[in-house]
């Protein structure tokens, strides 16, 4: 295995509900704290899920470690019943949610167990730490810690450097481009919401559901070493006539936090898409009616404009309209058949800088002459066609190689042409984050010198260029473009 082939860990390709390896130990709340004993000893785990015998429905769960304190130091009887001393309402997630929104969620929280739950709300499994932790993530605590203990900005800029400098070491190390993106988006995460919290602190906030939401290569779970800020916010009123309110009230937080990210590291964003820009500070039904006008007039400007926002997922807060507002917009996006040809016409836009006999081509920067942009002539490519089938298929996923893994199993497309697509990208993708490490201009991060690599690396780069033209072929096909 070369240093830029992937070295994926099992589970970060997989769902919740695949990783719940095995059903958790259950109790009814009457069982006694000898029995709930006994029966940690004979299965041999940490904890027990105390749950309705009728409903099937969680009610709380217990360790090992917290019944052995309460029996030693706090008086508790054998016989008692486990209920009395149980974690009422445990942290509980639907087992069809991504893996990396239980990772945040437990980091955020230091937990070590989270409850999986079908949709009317019974008990599927349980996922731990150690079910979740990929490559390098268990050596890592610290920096959680360092996070969550965080009582400024200042403290939290020294704590992304921190990570940043810890994500040199393991991507030098040889750590896989997907685990090692996931893991930087990961922390990337912890780091947002506690500037979020932190910022909360000072302000008179409108007492309404809001959700701070990510979107670009933040929503796909594909941040590297420079990324900007692409977020936005979205809020509940309880009355329509009440929005501009709520929104002039939310405004100078967000604007606030926009700031703060900035301080850490985290670049404004140069279109300013952030959630203190207004246009970005909307309403559940106003976020609903943006969508719809985008797949509604498919205007190329526009088209362009609101890719990024089709990759959108939940950070902070109430995350369920969020989660309503996908649900709405995959069950809606499938049957606008022009906005998809508009996708398609602007996927097709630039081809790959690949020509004549397969040599590599170049743009006319004059600044980086004899270089290609591996986001904008590379990445880009794949990002593009995965977005557009995801959304034409009703795909949850965000990031690209899901997106593309969950797509090929709809159109039943064949396995190992779905695998070459995803190493293509995500060697691309490794140049970039090589590239990003090395360049002093921060505008060649992203541009490669294909004479500055060595020749097994010029021929893996024009491979993966290659899988992108092919990329492309099936989408001039499927639309007739």
């Amino acid at each position: 295995m070369t240093q830029y082939q992937s070295n994926q860990s099992g589970s970060e390709g997989a769902t919740l509900r695949a990783l719940a390896r095995r059903h958790p130990l259950v109790v009814a709340p009457a069982t006694t704290l000898r029995e709930t004993l006994y029966r940690i000893s004979q299965e041999q785990v940490d904890a027990a899920v105390i749950a309705d015998s009728a409903t099937g429905l969680p009610l709380g769960l217990v360790t090992l470690r917290e019944m052995l304190h309460v029996i030693s130091f706090e008086g508790g009887g054998l016989e008692e019943p486990v209920a009395a001393h149980m974690i009422g309402a445990p942290l509980t997630l639907a087992a069809d949610a991504p893996t990396h929104r239980a990772k945040v969620m437990m980091a955020k929280n230091g937990v070590d167990q989270l409850l999986l739950t079908e949709p009317d709300g019974r008990l599927f499994g349980m996922v731990t730490q150690a079910d979740l932790l990929g490559t390098g993530a268990a050596s890592d605590r610290t920096l959680v810690t360092a996070i969550s203990a965080a009582r400024d900005i200042e403290s939290m800029t020294r704590a992304a450097d921190r990570i940043r400098r810890r994500g040199a070491e393991l991507f030098g190390s040889g750590m896989g481009t997907e685990p090692f993106c996931l893991w930087v988006s990961g922390l990337n995460d912890l780091i947002g919401i506690r500037v979020i919290e932190l910022i909360e602190d000072e302000f008179d906030l409108p007492p309404v559901p809001w959700c701070w939401m990510v979107f670009g290569s933040e929503g796909r779970l594909e941040q590297t070493f420079a990324t900007d800020q692409d977020n936005g916010l979205l809020f509940v009123p309880p009355e329509p006539e009440q929005t501009q309110a709520i929104r002039d009230a939310f405004l100078p937080f967000a604007q606030a936090v926009n700031q703060a990210l900035h301080h850490c590291g985290f670049e404004r964003c140069r279109g300013d898409v952030m959630a203190g820009n207004p246009e970005w500070c909307l309403s559940a039904a106003e976020w609903q009616g943006r969508f719809s006008a985008w797949l509604r007039v498919p205007e190329p400007e526009a088209v362009l404009r609101s890719t990024i926002f089709f990759d959108f997922r939940p950070l902070y807060g109430s995350s369920e309209p969020v989660d309503r507002l996908r649900d709405w917009l995959i069950g809606e996006a499938p049957g606008h058949g022009r906005f998809f040809h508009a996708l398609a016409d602007q996927a097709l836009s630039t081809s790959p800088p690949l020509g004549w006999a397969g040599r590599f081509s170049y743009d006319r920067n004059r600044a980086f002459p004899h270089t290609i942009d591996l986001k904008l002539q590379g990445a880009r490519y794949f990002t593009d066609a995965a977005r557009l089938w995801a959304l034409k298929h009703g795909v949850w996923a965000t990031s690209t190689a899901e997106r593309l893994r969950a797509v090929g199993l709809a159109r039943w497309y064949p396995g190992e042409d779905t695998a070459a697509e995803i190493e293509a990208f995500h060697l691309i993708q490794r140049f970039r984050i090589q590239q990003q490490l090395q360049a002093k201009d921060p505008d060649a991060i992203n541009r490669v010198d294909p004479d500055g690599l060595n020749e097994l690396h010029r021929l893996m780069l024009k491979e993966s260029l290659k899988q992108a033209r092919k990329l492309q072929s099936r989408l001039r096909q499927e639309f007739g473009l």
